[in-house]
């Protein structure tokens, strides 16, 4: 078996190879004409009379095609939507390549904007697609139950798709500037919603998660408290990346939000943040600190110490495992998993009212059926007020540096390159307000 898998991987790597080679500049006999083959077409160069002539066009059309990602030009007036989006995306694989727990999300947010665009428009020719077309697809979008902000960024990628399709000469710049005369919505004046402002949670419903979930979780969730970091950037921390040297430990990730515009991120770790990362650094200075598997792990032999039947009957601790198990536990735990982790612990920890809770002797789809439509409606409006999500400890710790410290101390704990992006996070001081009121009379 391994050495069928590197023979393929050899094989694979000489296809790659040659797919990198470097066109050769040729010559038809027949006719004398100089030419290149690029994407498999000929690209005849003219005579091969005057050899400097032919090598500079030679070098033109080449730089041009690999620059535009190994694509010959095609005629502005032929090219369909469909095919500019086909170009674009072999640009786009190569531009996006930040990968976030596993995921190109920028990538993600692209296929999810051009659905619209291809249901709608995919055999359009791309110079015909005009205000009245990005309207039509701007109301898909609203009639999926997209909210006003989210459409507007989706309607700004259509508009990059365009502007690149511009900057490649694939279509005409007259294009571009008739889409951009197309407004985002405006809050009120459409019939998309908006969501409700992402608020600091209660602390009343953050305490009370600490037996329902595991330390690793539970620990992630302090340090977000004390440091103000990201759930992401907390969730890939290994003991490596963080300098120990000093009094307050400074955590560097490799990983970050703004890493692709050359920022670099620091995380402050206090006395109170190293209390509790301190037991997660004794392991190899690669590993993640805080590993599922190794919760899963904590799970099972807590569950062991509590075990009533002898072990000579039953099951006996990895007897009953299955060799191939399609469930796989990761070693790290990522942004999905974590928030998941969180609501499952909010569930737990706030069960709802007994006329719409689960009986013990019910089944998920007996409960489901039991409940008539307006207790569905009770119960959702019951798990909203009684669940938050990690995002919401961020906007905890900025409201609190605000309200203790500067704005611009605020601003660098949070890793904010403007004043402007933390006034979002940190809710400001209406005590503060009323008690100057009061002041003034």
């Amino acid at each position: 078996m391994n050495n069928v898998a590197s023979r393929n991987r050899g094989r694979h790597a000489s296809i790659s190879s040659r797919n990198r080679r470097v066109p050769s500049l040729r010559t038809h006999k027949a006719s004398g004409q100089a030419y290149v083959v690029l994407d498999g077409q000929a690209v005849y160069l003219g005579k091969a009379e005057n050899a400097e002539e032919i090598q500079q066009r030679y070098r033109q059309v080449l730089a041009e095609w690999q620059t535009s990602g190994n694509q010959l030009p095609v005629e502005s007036e032929v090219i369909t939507v469909k095919e500019l989006l086909s170009r674009f995306w072999a640009h786009a694989e190569q531009y996006y390549r930040t990968e976030t727990d596993g995921r190109n999300k920028e990538l993600e947010q692209f296929k999810l904007a051009f659905g619209p665009l291809k249901e709608l428009y995919a055999n359009t020719r791309a110079v015909d697609f005009g205000p009245r077309a990005m309207k039509a697809v701007r109301q898909k979008m609203v009639d999926k139950g997209w909210c006003r902000p989210y459409v507007n960024k989706q309607i700004n990628r259509i508009r990059l798709l365009f502007k690149w399709g511009v900057g490649d000469e694939l279509i005409p710049s007259s294009v571009l500037l008739g889409l951009q005369a197309v407004a985002g919505l405006k809050r009120g004046r459409s019939e998309a919603f908006d969501h409700d402002p992402i608020r600091p949670v209660a602390m009343d419903l953050v305490d009370p998660l600490e037996p329902f979930v595991a330390r690793q979780v539970w620990a992630i969730i302090q340090l977000q408290l004390y440091t103000a970091a990201r759930a992401g950037e907390l969730c890939r921390l290994r003991p490596c990346d963080v300098d120990r040297s000093r009094d307050i430990w400074v955590y560097k990730p490799l990983q970050h939000k703004t890493a692709h515009h050359g920022f670099e991120r620091r995380i402050y770790i206090g006395p109170r943040g190293q209390e509790i990362l301190g037991p997660f650094l004794l392991r190899d200075p690669q590993a993640y600190c805080f590993s599922p598997a190794e919760a899963e792990a904590d799970r099972l032999r807590r569950r062991h110490e509590v075990r009533v039947t002898p072990l000579s009957c039953g099951n006996v601790p990895g007897s009953n495992r299955k060799d191939r198990c399609d469930r796989r536990i990761s070693n790290r735990y990522t942004t999905e998993t974590y928030r998941r982790a969180i609501r499952r612990g909010c569930e737990w920890a706030f069960p709802p009212p007994a006329p719409l809770a689960k009986a013990e002797d019910e089944t998920d789809a007996e409960w489901r059926a039991r409940l008539a439509p307006e207790q569905r409606a009770e119960l959702r409006a019951w798990r909203k007020v009684h669940s938050w999500h990690p995002h919401q400890l961020r906007h905890n710790s900025a409201t609190f540096l605000r309200k203790e410290f500067k704005l611009e101390t605020a601003r660098i704990i949070l890793g904010h390159h403007s004043a402007a992006v933390t006034e979002i996070y940190a809710e400001r001081d209406e005590q503060e307000a009323i008690a100057a009121i009061s002041k003034v009379g």
